[in-house]
């Protein structure tokens, strides 16, 4: 069974952008019933998987498991959000540096996008960061789609746009919140630990695996 990763931080630490009240309904509700579906949903298939990111891939690819998908999916894109956002934020620097400047000209040209993005985004989901290889994009998914059943591309940032990520606080201004995220909260430490591992020089981060 998966179990409901703890944050890396406490629940007021992002405040002011995300409340202590938005954090403890977001990870004890939201993220702890998307895990708690998963494990029941493998119980009655008597699935064992032994990671969560093979899991999200082999479902996204079986129609028939849409349900199993979505639920293992959302479990994953929370448990990787949380690492995303710090509250000692620091500037990008060294190769992923260098990649933002040669893709997007500078910082401000990448939370351009990264913002548009996410705020004319249709409905529920997610915007991203990714490298495939030296090259970033940025691009949003709907509902539970994330970049694991994308060939090649390696998630670096990801921010929620589901209403309960952000309404407590930010009432229906998606980019405004958005755009809070990208200056305080973004954790560009983490961002280029994963740009490295899209290059081969590390491991890509993975979520905890069942216990």
């Amino acid at each position: 069974m998966f179990k409901l990763p703890d944050l890396p931080y406490p629940y007021d630490s992002l405040e002011p952008v995300v409340s202590a009240q938005t954090m403890k309904f977001h990870h004890d509700k939201h993220h702890a019933k998307y895990v708690e579906t998963t494990n029941k949903l493998l119980e009655s298939a008597a699935e064992t998987p032994t990671d969560l990111e093979s899991l999200v891939r082999r479902s996204g690819q079986a129609p028939e498991k849409v349900k199993l998908y979505d639920n293992a999916a959302q479990a994953w894109n929370h448990a990787f959000f949380w690492n995303c956002m710090t509250p000692d934020r620091a500037e990008p620097g060294g190769e992923l540096a260098a990649a933002i400047e040669r893709t997007f000209g500078d910082l401000v040209g990448l939370k351009k996008s990264f913002v548009d993005q996410g705020a004319g985004h249709f409905g529920s989901g997610w915007v991203w960061l990714t490298a495939k290889g030296p090259e970033l994009s940025v691009f949003s998914t709907h509902d539970a789609e994330d970049p694991l059943t994308r060939q090649g591309a390696t998630p670096l940032l990801v921010c929620d746009l589901w209403e309960h990520a952000y309404y407590l606080d930010h009432q229906n201004d998606r980019e405004a919140f958005l755009d809070g995220w990208f200056d305080e909260l973004a954790n560009w430490e983490f961002a280029a630990e994963q740009y490295d591992a899209a290059q081969g020089l590390g491991p890509v981060w993975r979520h905890p695996g069942p216990g």
